[in-house]
């Protein structure tokens, strides 16, 4: 078969960095000749981008490679990958465990693609999930090598930029510092260089992705330095940026997004529960008081700001009264959207080596409870928009009606709305004239 008829079809687990990894993925295989297949079954080369923050994720990718198993089994040559998280986690165990997978590779490794599966094609089953250590220049220069900056991650008007990788904070209960490796930032020059790339191919709205933004430091250049300087940039119409860490957050950085126009208001800001005891226990490295004296500050500043946050319920030795301080936060801060997940152990976190003495009926009855409090808290939020102008950015067109175009507000809330001679990357003003589940309704002004 020639390899210009070879088709590829990549399955994502996991957060906005996975699905920037999967895209850099397929544009690399693309670059060598490969098609989108359109289902599995008409694949050649299937790879698995996986999560490991959770065990759920985890268990989804082994059931996923045993429907697969078919597929090996069957006449046609098929090559199957597992990337990503728990293929740097797992490494030699998924090859042990599953004979149908040919390759497993670490995040570090993905523009290797071309080279892993000539060694496969040569009859080699690959493992790649060594890294370099953070600070060595391989590993920066190795972040998005020069030739494919000007190949980056365009959604319609939405672009996605990683500016770093890692982690160095090792709260007890996260496994991305042992998947994703210590912190690696790239330089300012080749973020810049991306994101004029991206604005010449039409992006509006640029998104700064990394684990932990706010600890952003490459050649002294900080990340308020960096937020600073790409949204000044011409072209830039909005900046967002994912995620925060609530220590590394100062009020230089409130200011400059309360001032700068191109920085939306919002913010998401992993708070994880609203219990001291738990946050000292989480290895947080701030209280509650803390981070709502933060939260105090963006809301004087930026009064419209969205905020989302991340909570965990069933944390090994939670209590009652640490859950209610967490339903607490919650009414106190009152939350645009809440990320929510009942705790489960990952291997290597300090976190594991605890008794999960949580019972998995407290953790989902807690979990419901947390819930229902953001779902009308929610509905308050949605309430208090109607009537309102808000400014939107088309960024996409209605999968079922071609008549209707979706957008975001400022504060990240989807909106539907119709008119004629709108398209995509339009900013427009729209008046919110009601609502339907999480999606506002709109007219342009």
């Amino acid at each position: 078969m020639a390899l210009s008829t070879l088709k590829f079809h990549i399955l994502t687990f996991g957060c906005q960095m996975n699905e920037h990894d999967s895209f850099r993925m397929a544009e690399i295989l693309r670059a060598c000749g490969y098609e989108d297949a359109q289902s599995l079954d008409e694949a050649d080369l299937i790879l698995i981008n996986t999560c490991s923050v959770r065990k759920n994720p985890e268990n989804k990718v082994y059931s996923m490679l045993g429907t697969l198993r078919r597929l090996k089994d069957s006449d046609r040559d098929i090559i199957i990958g597992v990337a990503g998280c728990v293929a740097q986690q797992e490494g030699e165990r998924i090859l042990q465990r599953e004979k149908c997978v040919d390759l497993v590779f670490g995040p570090d490794h993905y523009f290797r693609l071309p080279e892993m599966l000539e060694r496969v094609k040569h009859g080699e089953r690959v493992l790649e999930t060594a890294w370099s250590e953070p600070s060595s220049k391989s590993r920066v220069d190795n972040f998005i090598p020069e030739e494919w900056l000007e190949a980056g991650h365009l959604d319609g008007c939405k672009a996605y930029v990683s500016i770093m990788k890692g982690c160095n904070n090792f709260c007890s209960f996260c496994i991305v510092p042992h998947t994703r490796g210590r912190e690696t930032c790239r330089p300012l020059e080749s973020i810049l260089k991306e994101v004029e790339a991206l604005v010449h191919r039409g992006a509006k709205e640029i998104w700064l992705l990394g684990q932990n933004v706010n600890s952003y430091r490459a050649n002294e250049v900080d990340f308020y330095t960096l937020l600073d300087t790409i949204s000044s940039q011409e072209g830039v119409v909005r900046v967002r940026f994912t995620s925060s860490h609530p220590k590394d957050w100062d009020e230089k950085l409130t200011t400059l997004v309360a001032t700068r126009r191109s920085i939306c208001n919002q913010l998401h800001l992993p708070l994880q529960s609203g219990s001291d005891r738990i946050l000292d226990l989480m290895n947080r490295r701030h209280t509650f008081a803390q981070y709502f004296s933060i939260i105090n500050d963006l809301k004087t500043h930026i009064p419209t700001i969205e905020l989302s946050t991340d909570i965990i319920v069933g944390f090994p030795t939670e209590k009652e009264e640490d859950f209610q301080a967490t339903l607490r936060a919650l009414e106190e801060i009152r939350f645009s959207s809440v990320f929510s997940f009942k705790y489960s152990p990952r291997p290597g976190t300090r976190a594991a080596a605890m008794s999960d003495d949580v019972p998995r009926s407290v953790k989902e009855e807690r979990l419901q409870r947390l819930i229902e409090l953001q779902e009308k808290i929610n509905r308050e939020h949605m309430d208090s928009l109607v009537g309102t102008v808000q400014e939107v950015l088309i960024d996409s067109c209605h999968k079922k009606n071609p008549n209707v175009l979706n957008g975001r507000t400022g504060g990240y809330r989807p909106v539907k709305l119709s008119g004629s001679g709108l398209k995509i990357g339009d900013r427009v003003s729209v008046r919110i004239t009601g609502y339907r589940n999480h999606w506002l309704e709109g007219v342009v002004v």
